[in-house]
């Protein structure tokens, strides 16, 4: 069965899915997109991330087409119509098509594009999280306001290219010395002094709505965190280490750049925090 998608307030096979050659997201990277997990055909995180939609789309001056309440509703409608149990479901807003190419926004009444589709996968249960992954270090070559969350990701593609080529499951991006974050992800660390060490909100970062809720949960367990920078070697040296995101929860990282973090294998902490937001996803999903 072909999937369905949404497109401008249609819903529509994805294969009948388009639009414009001349859309700004397609010449200039001019959008927004958001990703959140389906679990039991419910929402996870849904109001953070929506929140944070909100906050991209402000940052470079671009209106929804539909309210956070409307486009939630979509979301829900899109997973029934593709009786989607457990995946993804990706949401784009761009600034929509002007009559030509030119840098500047739009004069006129030009409407942003809105498009959503969304993606079987098995999260709960997928293979690495009980082997760990593998992650590479790679430069952090992106803009500076990575706390938006824009399309254009050219510089995570060629970091995840790089560590698909090495067989690696994420690529960790690093600048001046320390980790910023993964590909597609937040870093995490467990020191061998019991602290889970994540780097702080700012510009350099994306603010990962799973990792708000894995450093709150955490917290509320009385595990200690701490919001700084941390360096690769820090890393392998941790106890463990670990990524969280939409698309996989928490994973833990078993090897940077082929050494062994926490002897190579998968550590307690990192499992139990995973089994910890699984519970939490599934009571809080809408």
């Amino acid at each position: 069965m072909d999937p369905i998608a949404y497109v401008n307030g249609a819903f529509v096979p994805l294969s009948e899915a388009n639009v414009s050659v001349l859309d700004r997201g397609f010449l200039f990277a001019d959008g927004i997109y958001e990703v959140a997990a389906v679990l039991d055909g419910k929402l996870v995180d849904s109001a953070p991330h929506l929140a944070r939609l909100e906050r991209s789309v402000g940052e470079i001056g671009l209106a929804l087409p539909e309210s956070l309440a409307r486009i939630e509703e979509l979301q829900k409608e899109l997973v029934a119509r593709n009786m989607l149990d457990q995946g993804m479901v990706y949401l784009q807003v761009t600034r929509g098509a002007d009559k030509g190419r030119d840098f500047p926004f739009p004069k006129g009444d030009v409407k942003p594009t809105l498009v959503m589709f969304v993606t079987s996968k098995n999260i709960v249960d997928a293979p690495s999280a009980k082997t760990g992954i593998g992650v590479i270090t790679v430069p952090d070559i992106r803009w500076a306001r990575r706390d938006i969350k824009s399309v254009a990701l050219l510089a995570q593609v060629l970091a995840k290219q790089a560590a698909a080529a090495a067989g690696a499951g994420e690529a960790w991006m690093v600048e001046d010395g320390h980790v910023t974050e993964g590909g597609s992800s937040s870093t995490f660390i467990l020191t061998q002094d019991d602290v889970i060490v994540t780097r702080p909100n700012s510009t350099a970062i994306l603010p990962g709505c799973t990792r708000k809720a894995v450093v709150k949960l955490a917290e509320e367990r009385q595990l200690k965190v701490e919001e700084r920078l941390f360096t690769v070697d820090e890393a392998l040296a941790a106890k463990e280490a670990f990524i969280t995101s939409a698309s996989s929860f928490v994973q833990p990282v078993v090897t940077i750049d082929g050494k062994p973090v926490g002897g190579g294998k998968v550590g307690p902490v990192a499992t139990r925090l995973r089994e910890i937001y699984v519970d939490f996803a599934r009571a809080t999903a809408v």
